[in-house]
């Protein structure tokens, strides 16, 4: 089986570990305390909460800040512990960089019952570069580029079976093997030698069952983007040392490379899937036929979706050490124009595909979308989805000029959307100040996905300012207990203010 491509600034995050951080952005400062409304300023805040552009930077004559290199990659898993996940993410590593594995058959049968009703999510952000300008009367204006991939799965047990064994799959009743010239069918007992299996060419039934059955409470949410985020934030009325009131606005232009949205009740399945071309997804004859076709690859991939998306926040000071801020964030949609395929809901009597060749669950698309797979594909003119917006409270304290603890709920407006959060997400958080060069954060994040969650972080911040690196976790549980269910870290070192 294929890798799965992944976005280029997630290979180099592979290269060097994992993080985590769905409701931080590319805020690596902010991974650390699990908080961010009312903590980030400058770009950061991009996609959070826009007034608090009207800020300023916090630093004495420095009025402009950039940076680049800033990612975070992480995994969580309602089930599985965190040895399990450390060993997915050398896979997922090992794909990237395209090095072969190949899984024997009592592997791929361990990773069928391992994986079977588990909760599955993989959270990736990169920011190419970013930019703002902040001052007292002009206010403060920001830019960056970022990369954003989200995927979430939940598979139920004949459907993990299938996309892990594939063609052997104890779904099927009879399979079809090929010796030589010969070709005929057996029975699949399950207790078969290893020349019969790899002889076999495709498993079928002989009572099949629906689509919409077999994948009975399954799904699948995935979404690659890329952002062109902007954003204007100034103080509307007031005094920071009394009662000031600020606002702000902002928005971006999305390129999405990939989306796969797929959802079943056992009654009826929702899928649209949109992939680009280099993704060297193998549709089959049904291609031909699909008004979306298309086929152009490119060093860096094409995208198939174009959108947009708007925030609106506002801020509130109080006494110079409390603040307060609310926003929603990213209304619009993504309209996807090329290789959109819907499905129709037929039986599935036979599978010609192997199964995972390991157990990156990432490549269960193709299982889903090559030729000779699950599902029975239609090609569509166009698809519209709604962007994985949410709206975010929060407030925080400053107490002296060596301590700041504040709290943020963070929830969907949509919990169905593709990348989307899929529930509210509640975290309390910090950081201390005990040299002036270092910030040491912490906190405590559950709701969502999530467990309980203890992020950590550490940030330096040398020249007044001037330069800042830093590298932080979402879950430093993960570290000394394997009973974690999430692997984490985020890591930025080319940040300047000037």
């Amino acid at each position: 089986m294929k890798s799965l491509l992944f976005i280029p600034a997630f290979s180099f995050c592979l290269a060097t570990n994992a993080s985590f951080s769905q409701t931080q952005g590319i805020a690596y400062t902010a991974v650390g305390k699990g908080v961010a409304t009312t903590f980030l300023t400058d770009y950061h805040c991009l996609g959070i909460n826009n007034s608090a552009l009207g800020w300023g930077t916090g630093y004495d004559n420095k009025r402009f800040t950039a940076g680049m290199t800033e990612f975070n990659f992480g995994m969580y898993s309602d089930s599985l512990n965190v040895d399990r996940l450390q060993r997915l993410f050398k896979v997922i590593r090992s794909d990237v960089r395209d090095e072969t594995t190949e899984a024997t058959w009592e592997e791929q049968q361990t990773y069928s019952a391992e994986y079977m009703n588990s909760g599955i999510a993989f959270d990736a952000h990169y920011n190419w570069l970013g930019f703002s300008f902040q001052s007292e009367k002009f206010g403060g204006f920001a830019f960056n580029i970022n990369e954003s991939y989200n995927w979430y799965s939940r598979l139920n047990e004949d459907l993990t079976d299938i996309i892990f064994k594939g063609r052997l799959s104890n779904y099927f009743d009879s399979l079809t093997i090929v010796f030589g010239t010969d070709t005929s069918m057996i029975p699949n007992t399950g207790n078969l030698s290893e020349d019969t299996l790899a002889a076999v060419i495709q498993g079928s039934l002989s009572n099949p069952l629906s689509l919409s059955q077999l994948t009975e409470g399954s799904e699948i949410r995935f979404a690659w983007n890329r952002y062109y985020n902007f954003g204007y934030g100034r103080k509307l009325v007031g005094n920071d040392s009394t009662f000031a009131v600020y606002g702000g606005i902002g928005g971006r232009f999305i390129q999405s490379m990939a989306m796969f949205d797929m959802r079943s009740d056992g009654k009826t399945i929702h899928m649209y899937a949109s992939y680009n071309p280099n993704y060297d997804i193998n549709y089959g004859s049904i291609a031909e036929f699909n008004p979306s076709e298309y086929t152009v690859e490119g060093f860096i991939p094409k995208p198939v979706g174009m959108g947009y998306g708007i925030d609106l926040s506002a801020s509130v000071f109080l006494m110079k050490s409390i603040r307060i801020a609310a926003a929603v964030n990213n209304i619009g949609s993504v309209t996807y124009r090329r290789n959109v395929y819907t499905v129709e809901d037929s039986d599935i009597r036979s599978v010609d595909l192997e199964g995972l060749d390991n157990e990156n669950i990432n490549n269960s698309v193709y299982m889903m979308l090559e030729d000779g797979g699950i599902m029975n594909l239609v090609g569509q003119e166009s698809y519209t989805v709604k962007n994985a917006s949410t709206y975010r409270l929060g407030s925080s304290i400053e107490m002296g000029k060596f301590m700041r603890l504040g709290i943020d709920v963070v929830g969907p407006f949509d919990s169905e959307n593709p990348g989307g959060l899929t529930n509210p997400v509640f975290s309390i958080g910090g950081d201390i100040r005990p040299l002036k060069w270092l910030y040491i954060s912490a906190g405590y994040l559950g709701g969502g996905l999530y467990r309980h969650n203890i992020p950590l972080g550490v940030n330096f911040v040398l020249g007044g300012g001037a330069y800042e690196l830093g590298i932080s976790s979402r879950d430093a549980l993960s570290f000394i207990t394997n009973n974690s269910n999430s692997i984490s870290t985020a890591f930025g070192f080319v940040r300047v203010r000037f």
